[in-house]
Order: C-alpha cells, then sequence, then structure tokens
C-alpha cells in the first residue's frame, strides 16, 4: 500500500492552521518549480523559489508553532524545513553542490492533489468509449494487444467508481439542503449546488438523447464473447505470459477471465446505481416542490374579502341579477388535472434477452488441438536441440553433420537450425557446444549444404 511507504508526518502541513498556504506552495513547486525537469534542482533555486512565493502569497501566516520570521531568508528557511521534515522533499548532495527533489511516493499525492485541484471533469462518454475501444481491440489483435484487456478493465473500475461518487455526492447534497432551516438558503443550495452541479453537469448526460450508455450492448455483447470462445481466451493467456503479467498459465488465465467478467458485470449491474441516482433526484424534487407550493404564507386580509364577497352573494335577492353571462374561451383552455404537479415518473426497465448459449462444434475443437500439437512438433526449443544433439552424440567428444543420421521429419526440424546453434536462442547454447567448417559437404537426402563439425565446449568434457 502507498501509506506504508510514506512519511509520518506526509499531512501534517496540510492538517496545520497555514494548510492553505501549504497547500498552495506545494502545488506550485510541483507545476512551476519542478514541471518538468527531469533534474533536481539547487537547494538555493528552491529556496528562491519558495521566497518569491511566499511574499506574494496572501496569508502570512505560514509558521504553525510561532511568530513567522519578518526576514525573508528566515521565513523560506522555515518553510523549507517543514516540507523536507514532513517528508514531502528530499535533499541529497552531488559532487558537495546541495540538490532537492519531491520524494517519490510524496509525488504520486501531489500528482491527486493537483488533478483535484484542476478540477478535470468525468466524461462518461470518453468512459464508456475508452472500455469499448480498449475491448475491441484486444479482442481483435489478442496475440498483440493483450494489455488493452487490462486498461478496459481498469477504465471500467473508474467508471463506476464515479458513478458511486455521483450518487454519494447527490445524497450528501440532499443531506445538507434538508438540514437547512431556512427556507431561502435551501432553496439557493438546491439550484445552485444541486442543479447546477449534478443535475445538470452529470445527470443530463446520462438522459440524453446520445448517451454514452447506448454502447454497453455492445461492452457486454464483446466480454460475453470472449468468455465464451475458448481460443480468444489462449490467445490472451498466452499473450499475458508471454509479457510477464503472470507467473504461469493457470495464473494468467485467471487475470483473463477475472477482467472479462468483471467488466461484464460492472455494465450489467449499472441499472442498479442509476436507479439509485433517479430516487435521489425524484425524492428531493419533491421535497422542493412541497415547499414551493406552501412558501407564500396565508393572506388574512384576502380571505376576509372572500368570504364577504361569498356572504353578500348569498345575501342578495336575486343572485343571477347582476352578474356577467358565463363565458368560455376557447383561446384559453381551463386548468385541470393535466396541470397539477405530478411526481417524476420511475424509468422504464429495459427489457433484456438471455444471451444464446454457444456450443463449439468438436470438429472444430478437434480442429483446434490439431493445430496445437503441429505448433508444438515444429517448434525448436533449447531443450529439443539439446537432447537431438546428446542422442546423437553419446560418449564422444564430437561428431560431424554429415554423420548424424535423420530418421524423420522430426529430427530434421532440429537438424536444419544446428548450423545455427552459436546465435540461436540468444546465444544460450554457446557455451555448451562449439560449431566449425571443414571440408566437404552434407548430403542425406533431406538437405545438401556444407559439411560441420559439432563438438562438446571444453568445460563440459572435463
Amino acid at each position: 500500500m502507498l501509506f506504508t511507504h510514506l512519511s509520518d508526518d506526509l499531512f501534517k502541513p496540510l492538517a496545520s492552521p497555514s494548510r492553505a498556504f501549504n497547500a498552495a506552495l506545494l502545488l506550485h513547486l510541483h507545476a512551476r518549480v519542478f514541471g518538468d525537469t527531469a533534474e533536481p534542482l539547487r537547494k538555493s533555486e528552491l529556496l528562491g523559489a519558495i521566497g518569491d512565493f511566499a511574499a506574494d502569497f496572501i496569508d502570512r501566516e505560514i509558521d504553525d508553532e510561532a511568530v513567522t520570521p519578518v526576514e525573508p531568508n528566515e521565513r523560506r528557511s522555515v518553510v523549507y524545513r517543514r516540507l523536507l521534515d514532513a517528508g514531502w522533499l528530499v535533499e541529497r548532495r552531488e559532487r558537495y553542490v546541495p540538490v532537492v527533489e519531491f520524494d517519490p511516493e510524496a509525488r504520486m499525492v501531489i500528482e491527486e492533489l493537483a488533478r483535484l485541484d484542476r478540477g478535470e471533469r468525468r466524461s462518461y462518454g470518453g468512459a464508456v468509449l475508452d472500455v469499448l475501444g480498449s475491448l475491441e481491440s484486444a479482442i481483435a489483435n489478442p496475440a498483440e494487444r493483450s494489455e488493452a484487456l487490462v486498461n478496459a478493465a481498469k477504465s471500467a473500475r473508474t467508471f463506476l467508481s464515479h458513478l458511486r461518487s455521483l450518487a454519494g455526492s447527490m445524497r450528501k447534497s440532499e443531506e445538507r439542503i434538508l438540514r437547512e432551516a431556512d427556507q431561502g438558503t435551501a432553496l439557493r443550495l438546491y439550484f445552485e449546488e444541486f442543479v447546477a452541479r449534478h443535475l445538470v453537469s452529470d445527470y443530463r448526460t446520462l438522459h440524453t438523447r446520445f448517451n454514452p450508455f447506448r454502447f454497453r450492448s455492445g461492452i457486454v455483447r464483446e466480454a460475453g464473447r470472449a468468455l465464451r470462445d475458448p481460443l480468444t481466451l489462449r490467445a490472451l493467456t498466452d499473450a499475458g505470459l508471454r509479457e510477464g503479467r503472470a507467473p504461469d498459465r493457470d495464473s494468467a488465465e485467471r487475470a483473463v477471465r477475472s477482467d472479462l467478467a468483471e467488466i461484464l458485470a460492472i455494465f450489467e449491474g449499472l441499472d442498479r446505481h442509476l436507479d439509485a441516482v433517479g430516487d435521489i433526484v425524484a425524492r428531493l424534487e419533491r421535497r422542493i416542490a412541497a415547499t414551493l407550493r406552501y412558501l407564500d404564507h396565508r393572506d388574512s386580509d384576502r380571505i376576509e374579502r372572500t368570504a364577504a364577497a361569498l356572504r353578500a352573494v348569498a345575501g342578495s335577492d336575486d343572485v343571477l341579477t347582476g352578474l356577467p353571462d358565463p363565458q368560455v374561451s376557447l383561446f384559453r383552455p381551463p386548468i385541470g388535472e393535466p396541470h397539477c404537479y405530478a411526481p417524476r415518473l420511475r424509468r422504464a426497465p429495459i427489457e433484456s434477452e438471455p444471451l444464446p448459449e454457444i456450443e463449439i462444434d468438436p470438429v472444430v475443437e478437434a480442429f483446434i488441438a490439431a493445430k496445437d500439437a503441429f505448433r508444438e512438433r515444429v517448434a525448436v526449443t533449447p531443450e529439443r536441440v539439446v537432447a537431438f544433439i546428446e542422442g546423437r552424440l553419446g560418449p564422444e567428444r564430437a561428431i560431424r553433420g554429415s554423420q548424424i543420421r535423420i530418421a524423420d521429419v522430426d529430427d530434421f526440424v532440429v537438424f536444419q537450425r544446428l548450423r545455427e546453434i552459436d546465435v540461436l536462442f540468444d546465444g544460450t547454447l554457446r557455451g555448451r557446444y562449439r560449431l566449425s567448417r571443414v571440408e566437404g559437404r552434407v548430403s542425406n537426402g533431406w538437405l545438401d549444404c556444407p559439411d560441420f563439425l559439432l563438438e562438446r565446449a571444453p568445460a563440459l568434457r572435463r
């Protein structure tokens, strides 16, 4: 875990009374001072940068334990020593010159803080397309782009985490609005924080015509197809094993199946998260609508005037005398039930059809097994070469190529590579055998080439 490698006092500057200054200084050093430089900075240059930043910062209270030194050199030294003691900076010497750089683990933390400070907005469409594009790339070319499957699973986890954070942020805003006693403040929080921040920017994205979830069926289809296709699974497993992402074949296959199953589970279970977000929106809209309905206070004078008018009409001898004829306007329809407030309707569930089970033809499985057997038969490995040579040499020290008997195709596959033994397999057999050219030719019915002498290395002969 990252926290096992961080200093115990790393977050002390960010929890002190001068945390605003310390955070701004760390972000400034990460973005402007160190930037993209590959080499560490001289200590004098860093002290000058800290002094310039402290002079321009509004908050002058930059010392937690004592009064801030008035003299600029002392002030920048205090700030520098604080970051150094907390573990943010590392000081060392290069040819008697003190240099400073960010601690490697602390740099990871400051990069995340910088990302949060920039307020990077997460695009739902970009996240879903990342998953779909990486998944299609891995399935289309599993031997060369198997790493794309790992990236697809990572993007899917990131997308699900952001969707969960959306629901959590909306619940937090709901609790803050409902705790507010003043109705005006509650309405302001609702429109400024809930509507502008979540409802318009994030929630609206999920319900537009071109919402990113239109690609969900493609992701589910591709992941399910890859899980049911043994050829794709085998190719992805071999690629993961070859690229060093797993120690053995079983671990590589488990990793591939785990990534595909995780992608499939995330995008098949998105409806639960969307329903949770929709329930929060509908519940808060009902609360706000009820607040607006009863926001205005009753006008007692208006009630008394209406009651007096009704009593005057009731006491009249002829109720219809002097009243205008009732007229119905065809241009302004009466207000009725359709105009009353109605709560938001729940989204209709999406009808899903079970994916058909694909049964692989036994002929196809036999063809796959035959291809694997052929691939193993024509593959030349160091162990196979050593076994062939030792079987022909026996107790002898050396043997000529013209003396080697070839019985079948399997022997010929190995024999034709013997002349390259000094460079074969990156020269791994060079220390075991020696190859030299001799007079004559090899003509054994399988191959016609110049003759050669193959002998054991001196170290092996002893």
